[in-house]
């Protein structure tokens, strides 16, 4: 009985962490709550260079301890007395690092790293974003700044 209602909350738990971790992006086009009527700088340029980058995916405490909470359900299931709790211990630190693991890998997304000659100053930067627009040398773009968040947008 007390092994099903653990479950149930470590499936609750995860589904949580799920849903909180498709809710971010990283796309040029989406903008989050806060960054909503603030006023923004903006300056143009030209694209130097577009290279293809993999941007790592992030880790969701939530996620993470429920998957330690599973590894140590997993692992209690080991032998008994002190055996079940080395067990508990040893799935649940596995569970854990298990779930950390899955999140960076299964959480990469295909990016661009973008270089932009600006007009204004002619300095050269450098920002990485989702690969959702499709960029080339030459392009003219727009780099917005505010909010503590950088992106170049097509003309």
């Amino acid at each position: 009985m007390l092994k099903n209602t653990l479950r149930s909350l470590v499936a609750g738990v995860i589904a949580t962490g799920l849903l909180a971790g498709c809710a971010t992006s990283d796309s040029a086009a989406v903008y989050s709550k806060g960054q909503m009527r603030q006023a923004q700088s903006v300056e143009f340029g030209t694209v130097v260079s577009v290279q293809n980058v993999l941007m790592e995916g992030q880790n969701n405490e939530i996620l993470t301890l429920g998957g330690a909470a599973l590894g140590g359900l997993a692992g209690s299931n080991i032998g008994h007395g002190r055996g079940a709790a080395a067990g508990t211990i040893v799935g649940a630190l596995a569970g854990g690092f298990g779930a950390q693991a899955a999140q960076r890998n299964l959480g990469t997304k295909n990016a661009l790293e973008i270089t932009v000659k600006l007009d204004r100053s002619g300095r050269m930067i450098s920002i990485v974003q989702e690969a959702d627009i499709p960029f080339a040398a030459g392009q003219r773009v727009r780099v917005i700044t505010g909010a503590g968040n950088d992106r170049v947008a097509p003309l």
